[in-house]
C-alpha cells in the first residue's frame, strides 16, 4: 500500500514537556544515560563457569523446540536434533551471537520519541499484561478495555515512560480473538510511542506489523528499512520454547523489527534453587533464541531478558524484588555484556495493594535495573501482585521513583567546575552563617535539587492540615485529575481513519484463533 500522504491532523500534546500539564511539573522527556558503573559480583572465574553452564545444557542437555519451522532452520544449521530436542556446539552459538548489534534505535510514528537500546541508555516500560485491575474506588476486579485505555493515557502522559509495551491491563470485557486489534487501536491513537506485539501466533503479530505501519503513514519497505516497534517472548521453562511465541518471534525477525527474548525462570520451582544455576538456564534458554534470530537475518536487533527471581520455599508463590532477584538481575547484566547483547530487566514486586512493600520491592528491582547497566526495564510502571494487577495508583507513584533515577543520571550531579566546588561561596559564609541567601544559592536554588510530583515534603503537622493523606490517596487524585485533562497525541486523520478500517476488517474475518 502507498504510503499515506494526506496530513490532517487531529489531537493535541499530553506530558511532552516540563509543566505542559496542569496536574504536575514532570521533567522533561529524555532517554536516561546510565553513567555508573555496573555492579559486577561475578569475578571472571564467575564468568566463565556460567557462560561454561550455559554452553553445557545446550551442548548436552538441550533445548525443546515445539515448532517444525524453527526445528527446521536448527537443522539446517547443523544442530543435533532428536525428536524436538535441539542440541547446539558452542562455536555455532558464539559466531551466531556475535552477529547480533549491541546497539540499536526504534522509531514510532513520532520522530521525537525515538528510543536507542544499548551502550549506556536506559528506557522504561509500562507494566504489561495482569488480568486484574486495582484502583482505590474499585478494588481488586478483571481489567476492561476503558481500565486499559487508562494506563495506555498514563503511558503517553508521563515522559519518564518511553515505550508503550503490551496489555498494560488484559481487557478481558474484550473477545481474545479480537482484543489485540481493539487494543492495539487504543495504543496507536493515544499514544505516540514505541509500540509492542504479543507473539501469539502468525495473526497477532502479522496484524499488529500492520497497524504499525498504518500508524506511521510507511510503505511496506520503510516499515521494513529500521525497527518500528517490537516484540518480547519467553521461554517455557524449564528449557522449552513454544510454538505459537516462536511463530510471532520468526515473523518479527524476518521483517527487521527488535525482538527480545526473556526467560522466565523461578529459582526453586522452574530452575535451580542456586542462582548461579538459575541464570545459567535462563541464558541457554536466551541464547539458543538469539541463534535462531541471527540465522535467519545476520545483524537482526535483539535483545536478552532476565526475568530471574525465587519462589517462597513456604509456599511456592514468586518473590520479587528480593536481594536474589537483584542479583540474579546483575549476574545476567554482566553475562549479557559477555555475549555483547542489550538486555532487558523489570521492574517487579509481589505486594498485593500499593503499600510499602510494593515500593521497596520494585525500588530494589529497579536499582537492579541501574546495577545491571539494564537497557530496557519492563513493568517499570503499575505492577503489583507478581503480575495479577495493574494499578494507576503504583503506576503513578513509580514514576516518581523513575523520575528519581533520571535525575540521579543528570551529569550536573556529579559536576567539578570552579562553580560546583563553590570555594568563593563557602569562603563568603565562613564558619558563622548560612547559604540560604547568598548570591551563589540564588542562582541556582530553582534546579539544585529534584522536585518531587508525588512526594510530600511537609512536616507532621502541614501534612495533617491538609488532610493527612497517604501516598496512595495523593497518586489516586493525581491520576483522576491526568485522565480527565488528558489530550491524545497529533494523528493524520486519514490515518487514523485507515486504521479503524483495518480493525473493521480484520474482526469481521474472525481476528485471531484462541484455541491454542
Amino acid at each position: 500500500m502507498a504510503k499515506t500522504t494526506r496530513r490532517q491532523r487531529s489531537g493535541g500534546r499530553a506530558g511532552n514537556t516540563r509543566g505542559s500539564g496542569s496536574t504536575i511539573d514532570q521533567m522533561p522527556w529524555r532517554i536516561p544515560v546510565n553513567t555508573d558503573r555496573p555492579t559486577e559480583p561475578l569475578t571472571e572465574e564467575g564468568v566463565q563457569a556460567i557462560h561454561g553452564g550455559a554452553m553445557r545444557i545446550l551442548e548436552d542437555i538441550g533445548i525443546e523446540i515445539l515448532f517444525d519451522d524453527a526445528l527446521a532452520i536448527f537443522k539446517e544449521m547443523g544442530c543435533r536434533i532428536d525428536g524436538t530436542n535441539v542440541r547446539i556446539d558452542r562455536d555455532t552459538v558464539m559466531e551466531l551471537v556475535a552477529k547480533a548489534p549491541s546497539e540499536f534505535t526504534i522509531t514510532p510514528r513520532n520522530p521525537d520519541r525515538k528510543i536507542a537500546i544499548g551502550g549506556k541508555h536506559m528506557v522504561f516500560v509500562n507494566v504489561s499484561s495482569p488480568p486484574n485491575y486495582w484502583d482505590m474506588e474499585t478494588g481488586k476486579v478483571p481489567g476492561t478495555r476503558e481500565h486499559c485505555a487508562n494506563l495506555l493515557k498514563l503511558t503517553q502522559y508521563f515522559n519518564c515512560i518511553h515505550v508503550a509495551g503490551g496489555y498494560p491491563v488484559e481487557p478481558v470485557d474484550v473477545h481474545a480473538s479480537v482484543r489485540h486489534l481493539d487494543v492495539l487501536f487504543d495504543k496507536l491513537t493515544l499514544t505516540d510511542k514505541v509500540p509492542h506485539a504479543y507473539s501469539l501466533g502468525k495473526e497477532r503479530v502479522e496484524d499488529v506489523m500492520e497497524m504499525v505501519r498504518i500508524a506511521g503513514g510507511l510503505s511496506h519497505e520503510e516499515f521494513e528499512a529500521t525497527p518500528r516497534m517490537y516484540t518480547n517472548i519467553n521461554s517455557t521453562s524449564p528449557l522449552k520454547h513454544d510454538h505459537l511465541m516462536l511463530d510471532g518471534y520468526m515473523r518479527c525477525v524476518r521483517r527487521g523489527q527488535v525482538t527480545v527474548v526473556t526467560p522466565f525462570t523461578l529459582a526453586g520451582a522452574m530452575a535451580p534453587v542456586t542462582m548461579a544455576g538459575a541464570v545459567a538456564q535462563s541464558l541457554a534458554e536466551g541464547l539458543i533464541a538469539i541463534v535462531l534470530a541471527q540465522y535467519i537475518r545476520p545483524g537482526a536487533p535483539c535483545g536478552i531478558g532476565t526475568f530471574t527471581s525465587n519462589v517462597d520455599m513456604k509456599t511456592g508463590a514468586p518473590a520479587f524484588g528480593t536481594p536474589e532477584y537483584m542479583r540474579a538481575t546483575q549476574m545476567t547484566g554482566q553475562m549479557a555484556r559477555f555475549y555483547g547483547l542489550p538486555m532487558r530487566s523489570s521492574g517487579v514486586c509481589a505486594a498485593n495493594v500499593p503499600d510499602g512493600q510494593a515500593m521497596w520491592e520494585t525500588s530494589n528491582s529497579l536499582w537492579a535495573a541501574v546495577q545491571s547497566q539494564s537497557h530496557m526495564v519492563y513493568h517499570a510502571a503499575g505492577w503489583l501482585e507478581g503480575g495479577l494487577i495493574a494499578s494507576p495508583e503504583k503506576f503513578i507513584m513509580d514514576c516518581e521513583v523513575l523520575q528519581q533515577i533520571q535525575r540521579y543520571f543528570e551529569p550536573m550531579i556529579t559536576a567539578t567546575t570552579p562553580d560546583d566546588i563553590a570555594l568563593d561561596a563557602i569562603k563568603d559564609v565562613g564558619n558563622d552563617g548560612h547559604f540560604f541567601g547568598i548570591q551563589h544559592t540564588q542562582d541556582r536554588y530553582e534546579h539544585a535539587f529534584y522536585q518531587p510530583f508525588l512526594s510530600d515534603w511537609r512536616n507532621y503537622e502541614g501534612w495533617d492540615l491538609a488532610g493527612g493523606y497517604w501516598t496512595a490517596e495523593r497518586a489516586n487524585k493525581m491520576f483522576k485529575n491526568i485522565i480527565n485533562e488528558f489530550e491524545t497525541p497529533a494523528m493524520d486523520v486519514s490515518i487514523r481513519e485507515e486504521l479503524a478500517e483495518f480493525v473493521t476488517r480484520r474482526k469481521a474475518e474472525g481476528g485471531a484463533p484462541t484455541d491454542f
